[in-house]
């Protein structure tokens, strides 16, 4: 399942591109990088991407669901799920494997921050983290339900990468066609059929 080093390569990006963001220290090895204020942005193309800091305590567009431990434990049954559906499908189509690894490299990025970023950065027990979130795009303004909208939520690699999935999964991912099952039927079994009769 090669289709598994995409998720590792996502995984690892989403966490050192946070870990960049927030800062970090491991003074047996004499590294410290400072990192940005909670809430500190810092243009990188104009005002259209900013990296901005923020932390995420609920799901995605800061919604939260006020039970911390139901929220992570049901991102890692999700992953599970996701997990046990790649295998089964490794053989399969590869924008199907390629959809569902960016999908499970996202949730496990995501549920590293939410599993362990309270106890490494001292502010909470286990399972009870925030996710880093830190890309800002500008986005064009709409009133939508009477609210305004003239910035897309900030959000993280991980994040992109299961939108991006998703929307593979949607456009690659269809029902084969009855023509199609019908040429995967053996032909030994027609063969037995006619047989009988």
């Amino acid at each position: 399942m090669r289709i598994l080093f995409i998720s590792l390569f996502i995984v690892l990006c989403d966490q050192i591109t946070k870990l960049l963001v927030r800062g970090f220290e491991i003074p047996a090895l004499g590294i410290k990088v400072k990192g940005m204020r909670l809430g500190e942005s810092k243009q990188l193309i104009g005002d259209l991407v900013r990296i901005t800091y923020t932390e995420n305590p609920g799901i995605a567009f800061g919604i939260d669901l006020g039970n911390k431990f139901l929220l992570t434990f049901l991102t890692f049954i999700a992953a599970i799920i996701v997990f046990i559906y790649l295998y089964k499908v490794r053989n399969g189509n590869f924008m199907l494997r390629l959809s569902l690894g960016m999908i499970l490299g996202g949730a496990i990025g995501n549920l590293i921050d939410r599993v362990f970023h309270s106890v490494i950065f001292n502010y909470g027990k286990i399972f009870h983290g925030r996710v880093i979130d830190f890309i800002d795009i500008d986005f064009f303004n709409i009133n939508l339900f009477g609210y305004h909208v003239d910035r897309w939520p900030i959000f993280n690699i991980a994040d992109a990468s299961v939108t991006i999935g998703v929307l593979l999964l949607l456009l690659t991912h269809r029902e084969k066609p009855v023509s199609e099952q019908v040429e995967e039927i053996n032909p030994n079994m027609l063969d037995n059929a006619s047989n009988e009769k």
